[in-house]
């Protein structure tokens, strides 16, 4: 065991759900709704919104659909309800939604347009539902509230269709007691299919901060979650019980806000910063969802959506063609060596991935790099778990030949993908 690392739990197994969550691997995040249009307000402030505000003429849930595709996503998770209780549906329970606003003259719903799109661009469909609401009336009656939920999260989750994805935010629901066991179980039969982020059982969960960053190691195994930016506690999974909670790392595309605002156009992230969070999140086995809020028009705004295209392009550019793949690799027990069909081989990336279809076993390996012409090899790379993806940098160098070594394990190791990448330009190979 290394002792740096001393209290992993052994392996719980995943869903085939899950690993088909895992497989995706980078989502568009969508804050839109109320606030949108009432610039400078904040989670709990306790500022009036105005239903009159809210009128996005020209809503186009297609085009946030087509840039989310175009950039590599395959998921899409959009606030149906907010911390404010703004419903961007037409909700039968609450009269604050998008049926009392001059948009479409009270007859347009946001959801709908929304889970249309995602379907039309075969994007996996998750919608945000807070389980705080600070315009509820009975929010403060514990049970009073669960019913309420119940109701209106049924609408959202038998009126469109199959819903991948429920994102349920922790942010203000510290010290309120739901019935968890109880909405859950209503969730999933009305959802058989359906991943649950937080909540009291998560399919998947947070990973700890709002900054797009993943720890390492970072385990797929977990007995507790963090649950909000407001409390540094975590909280049991299935009574503490090893289980399988991968975790996903949502960040903003503009430093502060996750609602659109006129005022910080120059915090929108560059693609240098954009691939530093990719390599943190997705290349350390998590999914990276990255937040966009649409504009008043109801469209991307033009420098979050460059952005956000042009890091798609980059993360193509750079892992779109490997020099050298895995039927160039021979395995002797947990040693996987690769050797170039010509002398040497520029590389500065190895990616590899771990079978989970039995849980997760690697708990330490290194990468190795064998100088052209002669000696002895050279450790480029070290890590811990491999989990779905491990994307392992280092500078560039020209080898003979690469190894690949598990050095702690708890049980049968497979990597069906070890790959060898040259992100830079220079010739692939010399003579």
């Amino acid at each position: 065991m290394n002792p740096l690392h001393p209290t992993w739990l052994p392996t719980a197994l995943p869903t085939a759900r899950q690993l088909e969550y895992q497989s995706w691997e980078m989502g568009l995040f969508i804050h839109f709704g109320i606030r949108t249009f009432h610039e400078g307000h904040t989670d709990f402030d306790g500022k009036a919104m105005e239903l009159g505000r809210f009128n996005p003429a020209a809503l186009d849930c297609n085009q946030w659909a087509r840039i989310a595709a175009e950039a590599g996503m395959r998921y899409m998770v959009m606030t149906a309800k907010h911390h404010d209780g703004f419903a961007n549906w037409p909700t039968r329970h609450t009269p604050f939604s998008v049926a009392n606003t001059p948009w479409q003259n009270g007859r347009g719903d946001v959801v709908r347009a929304f889970t249309d799109a995602c379907r039309r661009r075969r994007l996996a469909v998750g919608l945000y539902y807070s389980p705080a609401d600070v315009s509820c009336p009975v929010y403060s009656d514990p049970k009073a509230y669960d019913d309420y939920f119940i109701r209106q999260i049924g609408e959202i989750l038998t009126g469109y269709g199959e819903i991948d994805m429920l994102w349920f935010d922790g942010c203000g629901s510290e010290g309120h007691t739901y019935d968890w066991p109880r909405i859950i179980g209503e969730i999933r039969r009305m959802q058989p299919r359906i991943l649950i982020f937080g909540g009291a059982d998560p399919d998947y969960g947070w990973v700890g901060n709002e900054s797009g960053l993943a720890p390492t190691p970072n385990w797929n195994t977990v007995s507790t979650v963090p649950i909000s930016i407001q409390t540094p506690a975590a909280d049991p999974v299935r009574d503490g019980r090893p289980t399988w909670v991968p975790a996903e790392c949502d960040c903003r595309m503009r430093l502060n806000n996750w609602f659109y605002s006129d005022r910080d156009e120059a915090t929108v992230k560059g693609l240098h910063e954009l691939m530093g969070l990719y390599y943190y999140s997705v290349g350390r086995g998590r999914n990276l969802l990255i937040n966009i809020g649409p504009d008043r028009r109801g469209l991307r705004p033009d420098r979050d959506a460059a952005s956000l295209l042009a890091f798609g392009a980059e993360v193509r550019r750079r892992f779109g063609r490997p020099v050298l793949s895995e039927d160039a690799f021979t395995r002797s027990g947990n040693l996987w060596e690769g050797k170039p069909a010509r002398p040497g081989v520029w590389a500065d990336h190895v990616v590899l991935q771990e079978d989970l279809t039995r849980g997760e076993h690697v708990r330490r390996y290194r990468i190795q790099v064998f100088p052209t012409h002669y000696g002895a090899p050279i450790t480029v790379f070290e890590g811990y778990n491999i989990g779905w993806k491990a994307i392992c940098p280092f500078p560039l160098v020209c080898a003979r030949e690469v190894r690949v070594e598990v050095l702690e394990a708890d049980g049968p190791v497979e990597l069906p993908t070890v790959r060898l990448f040259n992100s830079t330009g220079e010739e692939t190979a010399r003579e």
